[in-house]
């Protein structure tokens, strides 16, 4: 559970971090911007990510192995 977690944190903080890089240097990453319903809103939920990312991240530190 621990490790699943982990796997979950890594990749909503990448794609964060993606969708951050998306909107400030218009590279074409992430998913987020792929999503029709949060047009307008990408920054919010690119920093919801990563916020989530973190939290899950915690969560995981939290657990003992096994």
């Amino acid at each position: 559970m621990k490790q699943l977690l982990e796997l979950l944190g890594f990749i909503a903080l990448a794609q964060g971090v993606m969708g951050l890089l998306h909107e400030f240097t218009d590279w074409r990453l992430g998913l987020v911007q792929r999503i029709d319903f949060l047009d307008g809103y990408e920054i919010y939920a690119n920093v919801t990510l990563i916020v989530l990312a973190f939290a899950l991240f915690a969560v995981a530190g939290s657990r003992r192995s096994g």
